[in-house]
This record gives C-alpha cells, structure tokens and sequence, in this order.
C-alpha cells in the first residue's frame, strides 16, 4: 500500500518523542547534550556520503563528469535566494509557534522558544535527508519500503534524544515528514518509473548538502538557514534537465 513507509515513519517519531518527554527528566543534560552531538556529527557523515553522489555514473553521463559539482552549486544558489525571498525558515518557524500555541497552550516564552527549536530542528533532520525522498519514492512507485522502514528506526531513536532536551515540538515534527513524504509517495505514485537514474542522484547530492548544514545546527556551530535552502532540491533536477538538454 503506497504511503505505508510513511504511516510508519510518522509512528516511530511519536512513540519516540513521547518516551523522550516523559523519560527525558531522568537523563542529566550533560548526556542528552553529547547524544545530540553524536546525532550532528552522523549527520554530517550522512551528509558528505550523500554528496559523493556528485560522481553518480548515471549523473556524470548526464551533464557530463565536470558539470556536476556546478549542477549541485547551482542548486544551492538558487534554492537559497528562492527560499530566503519566500522566508521559507521563518514561515517554518511561524508554523511551530502556531503549533504550540495549539498543543501546548499559553505557556511562557522560554517553553514557546523551545517548542520551536525542537519543531524546527526536528523536521529539518527527518524531512531533508535523501532517505525521506528516496524512500518515498520507492514506497510509491511499489518497489517497497525498505529505505523508509529503515529511516524510520534511525528518527525513532533520534525523536527520543531530541524529545529529551526539546520537548514536544519533536513530537509534533511528524506533521512536516507526513506532508513533506506523503508529497513526494504521491509523485511517485503519478510518474510511475518515470524518474531517471540522474535526477535522483542530482536530488540527493544536494539533500546531502542541506543535512551539512543540519549537522552544524545540531553542533551548534552556526545556525545555518536550511529551511531557506529547501527548493534546492526541486531546482536540482530542473538543472539536471537543462544541462543534459544542453549537452
């Protein structure tokens, strides 16, 4: 059943974020700290894994062995001026806010504060990696869902950590990844096998870029926009078109 990967993903991060509210308390933060540094520097190992897809055989053939780099740069440039004209970080942001005040009514500023750092940060790591699109795309086209079920094991005990420090903001970060993989399920649903081999490469060497920036805000080292980088992964197969148009 298309969408099932999902269904399960959307699951393991509830259960996840609920024990890590209600068993979180008895962690010390120094731990709950370091685990969320583990979780930035794996991510930042997924990250540079995922952007070695810029020597992709089929990717290279498209566009030529030269041009991928400047595929993927390209991406990143136009997805960042797009998305930062949008706000697309802030309206991220705003969306969180609007949650809490729903889920965890009129409580003070600090608590509204780290309700949206965990919405946030949480549905950047579990939306952007190349999983979630890949994944999902292989749920809708019917090859299974492996990549998803495997996706959804890792964000269950990530939800966990971060759930322990950051609260239910992480819980409610399932919304972005039902909607975030439910849209991509229902592409693939649409195009069948359509999608070529370079466009995903294209696709997940960019992801692969955005989870850097995801690994230097889990650090702590800069607060990179992701959420203002995200149409780079819409323009990277576009680019990926008209290079191998071109060429």
């Amino acid at each position: 059943m298309p969408g099932l990967g999902t269904i399960i993903n959307v699951v393991t991060i509830l259960v996840g974020s609920t024990l890590g509210v209600f068993f979180g308390h008895r962690l010390p933060e120094r731990t709950t700290r370091t685990v969320t540094d583990g979780l930035g520097l794996v991510t930042l190992v997924i990250g540079g894994l995922n952007v070695a897809s810029v020597n992709d055989p089929d990717f290279r053939a498209a566009v030529g062995g030269s041009a991928t780099l400047l595929v993927v740069l390209g991406a990143v440039l136009l997805g960042g001026i797009s998305g930062s004209l949008l706000r697309i970080e802030d309206r991220l942001e705003g969306l969180g806010g609007w949650l809490q005040g729903k889920l965890a009514g009129g409580e003070g500023s600090a608590s509204k504060a780290k309700f949206v750092e965990g919405f946030v940060d949480a549905s950047l790591v579990f939306a952007i990696g190349p999983l979630a699109i890949l994944g999902s795309l292989s749920d809708g086209l019917g090859r299974g869902i492996d990549q998803l079920a495997l996706k959804s094991t890792l964000d269950g005990f990530a939800s966990l950590a971060f759930a322990a420090s950051l609260g239910w903001g992480v819980a409610a970060s399932a919304l972005s990844v039902l909607v975030w993989q439910g849209l991509w399920t229902v592409a693939a649903v649409l195009m069948g096998s359509l999608l070529p081999a370079a466009l995903i490469a294209s696709i997940t060497a960019t992801g692969g870029i955005l989870l850097l920036g995801v690994g230097f805000r889990l650090l702590q080292i800069r607060q990179v926009p992701v959420g203002d980088l995200l149409p780079a992964l819409l323009f990277a197969p576009i680019l990926t078109l008209l290079v191998q148009a071109i060429v």
